[in-house]
């Protein structure tokens, strides 16, 4: 049994849902195809509601249910919660998908890992996909919600910084304030327009900023992170907003990213009845073929053993190829990234990316 505890209500669903779904397939392909150590595998979500009690108390009934394993939702400051109940039971956790370097053995235990590489890893992406582009100067807004998007800009700043680029302003933004004249203002102040904008943040907000430069003139290009991978945002930016507009993300959904993907997609479609929309689809398969294939290299589900067989293995998947640091080393995911553009509210292929330096955590 594994347990999930994504959300798939609330401000996180838009990242919980989709991996909850490419979760379910995994199961299936994986039962379909003979289980895990002889037997089927049963895959048991409750709702977390983007809430950290609930989800942690979500962990505690699943674990009394029986779980061996824990999927925990995407983000540190929704999903540790879940990891935390996980390492007091001795079993391993993951996060489908939690970026910030907090979510590491360091800081929940010697079991607990995310799939997802961390933000030093996408932040660096960014900021080097900047100096690709020529992009010198930066205004960086960061949204003071969570700690994935206060860390994300800390670490695209320290990279551009690093790669000769000048930060013309760092400014911030409170989630849920549907307001960015002050922000506009400071920006205008500046009397020098930017090559590029980087804006940390999280939800619809992302799209009201993004509105709000535009109606204002600031066409420069937007830069951001794997919280830009909704549909829902490309649907309200549309053909006119949804342009020159860039993010880091954990993979394209298409056969350009992996030469499985068509695969997945068809058991997608089969599913679902329609093609998966984001990437956060695969960080759910993903995350159950991670652990089935670490439980088959362990040679069961016991906790010490499970974490060793994922400290020692090198796994390829669609969200690109992984291998994990030791517990004293915080389980850091060695991973690359996914750049993709919007072009006309569609997002577009540019490309796998893997900094050659990338910032300490």
């Amino acid at each position: 049994m594994i347990g999930g505890a994504l959300s798939l209500t609330g401000v996180q669903a838009p990242l919980d849902t989709p991996g909850f779904k490419g979760a379910q397939v995994a199961v299936k392909y994986l039962n379909d195809n003979g289980g895990l150590l002889g037997k089927q595998i049963e895959f048991v979500n409750i709702d977390g509601k983007s809430d950290p009690v609930t989800v942690g108390n979500v962990a505690v009934e699943l674990i009394d249910k029986g779980a061996e394993m824990i999927l925990a939702p995407c983000d540190f400051d929704f999903g540790s919660p879940a990891s935390r109940e996980a390492q007091q039971a001795g079993i391993v956790g993951l996060s489908t998908c939690a970026s910030d370097p907090l979510y590491s053995a360091w800081t929940l235990g010697d079991k607990q890992f995310t799939l997802s590489m961390w933000n030093t890893t996408m932040g660096a992406v960014a900021a080097d996909y900047a100096k690709e582009k020529g992009w010198k100067t930066a205004y960086v807004v960061t949204d003071q919600f969570i700690a994935y998007t206060k860390s994300l800009s800390k670490y695209f700043v320290a990279q551009f910084k690093a790669n000769g680029g000048e930060i013309l302003l760092e400014d911030t933004y409170t989630n849920g304030d549907n307001n960015f004249s002050a922000q506009l203002a400071r920006l205008k102040a500046l009397g020098k327009r930017p090559d590029v904008i980087f804006v940390s943040s999280y939800g619809t907000d992302i799209g009201m900023i993004i509105r709000a430069l535009r109606e204002v003139g600031y066409d420069a290009p937007v830069l951001g992170g794997d919280a830009y991978d909704d549909p829902a945002l490309h649907t309200a930016l549309g053909e006119k907003m949804g342009n020159n507009v860039f993010f880091v993300t954990h993979t394209w959904m298409g056969p350009e990213a992996h030469p499985d993907m068509p695969k997945f997609i068809g058991l997608y479609k089969e599913m679902y009845k329609e093609d998966p929309d984001t990437s956060f689809v695969a960080t759910g398969w993903d995350s159950i073929m991670l652990l089935a294939e670490a439980v088959k290299a362990a040679g069961s589900t016991e906790g010490d053993a499970v974490a060793k067989a994922l400290e020692d293995g090198s796994f390829k998947l669609l969200t690109g190829e992984l291998d994990y640091g030791t517990a004293a080393e915080g389980h850091v995911p060695n991973k690359a990234a996914v750049v993709l553009e919007l072009k006309s509210g569609k997002p577009q292929f540019v490309g796998w990316r893997r900094p050659e330096r990338i910032p300490a955590p």
